[in-house]
């Protein structure tokens, strides 16, 4: 059906209220009707959890897709060296 994908960023999004669902249903819907699917990035949790229960979340058929979670090593964790012999 869709041939083309359109890229939607939720960052922005502090907190998500109905008028956002309202926005991005608007998008979603003027998107498909030009043939194209929408893709929904760095979607909140909140968003997705509103988007359900506004009932939407099977009507807006959005694909989300998540960034790779960015880790920081863990602070005072060195590479693994060989002691010195101690003094006698």
């Amino acid at each position: 059906m869709a041939t083309d994908t359109v890229t939607l960023s939720c960052a922005r999004i502090g907190r998500p209220d109905l008028g956002a669902i309202d926005t991005i249903a608007r998008i979603v819907l003027g998107a498909r009707r030009g043939g194209c699917a929408v893709c929904l990035t760095e979607a909140s949790v909140e968003l997705l959890a509103l988007i359900e229960l506004a009932g939407l979340d099977e009507v807006l058929r959005v694909e989300v897709k998540r960034k790779p979670e960015e880790r920081k090593q863990p602070g005072g964790v060195e590479k693994e060296r060989e002691l010195p012999d101690p003094p006698a």
